[in-house]
């Protein structure tokens, strides 16, 4: 019951602080990644509470709740860092901002073989030019 209470006090701190308004608006950077790992949080806790439902104790293990949210939270929080952060350097309003590249798999076909592999692309360079 204590685990409990504890998951329900720490869900709320969050929520109150996921309400917060940014000082920049044109930085939404850091409460996109709020916002994905509250969610993942939210969703790693349900998954935890389905997973207690099928144990012939459920509230043995109670504990399965606090693992999923906790799981969410990393997941929720890296998601949110890869989405936001596209390219090593981005040149944006002339700024340059330097940030981990988001790598994402690409199938390439090759023309002499007909043969499919998976190639792993990471843009260095971004940014508008006007």
């Amino acid at each position: 019951m204590k685990q409990f209470r504890k998951l329900v006090a720490v869900m709320t701190l969050v929520s109150l602080l996921s309400a917060t308004s940014s000082a920049f608006a044109a930085d939404d950077t850091l409460r996109e990644v709020f916002t994905d790992a509250f969610y993942g949080a939210a969703i790693g806790g349900l998954v935890g509470g389905a997973f207690m439902v099928f144990k012939s104790k459920p509230l043995d293990h109670a504990n399965y709740i606090a693992y999923g949210a906790a799981s969410g939270v990393l997941i929720g929080t890296a998601y949110g860092l890869a989405k936001s952060a596209r390219a090593f350097a981005e040149v944006e309003n002339g700024r340059v901002k330097v940030a981990f590249p988001t790598v994402v798999p690409e199938l390439v076909v090759s023309p002499s073989s007909g043969q499919t592999t998976v190639a792993w692309k990471a843009d260095l360079i971004r940014g508008t030019f006007n």
